[in-house]
């Protein structure tokens, strides 16, 4: 018998979250930095007018995870984009480094 390599079964993830989790945090502002082995994504709600913005979540995560979580953020932006129309950007909405 030749040595094939098997495939190892498919495991059923199953996903749990508290309720604190499951009613999520809104945020209108992300900052991004990273080093060279990891990112970190810190989330803050940014209120009109105030001097003073809380991070209300922070992500830390490799490379290769980031890179797999902005193909499927682009996959689905495209797919929102295909079924209720373009996401307006204002001028001063792009990038800020």
């Amino acid at each position: 018998m030749a040595d094939t390599p098997t495939k190892p079964p498919e495991v059923q993830l199953q996903v749990q979250m508290t309720e604190e989790v499951s009613n999520g945090q809104y945020s209108n502002l992300a900052l991004v930095n990273h080093t060279d082995s990891e990112f970190v994504l810190d989330f803050l709600y940014v209120q009109p007018q105030q001097p003073l913005a809380r991070v209300r979540s922070r992500i830390i995560t490799s490379p290769r995870h980031l890179k797999r979580l902005l193909k499927v953020l682009q996959d689905n932006v495209q797919h929102y984009e295909a079924r209720f129309g373009p996401i307006p950007l204002g001028e001063d909405e792009g990038p800020r480094h």
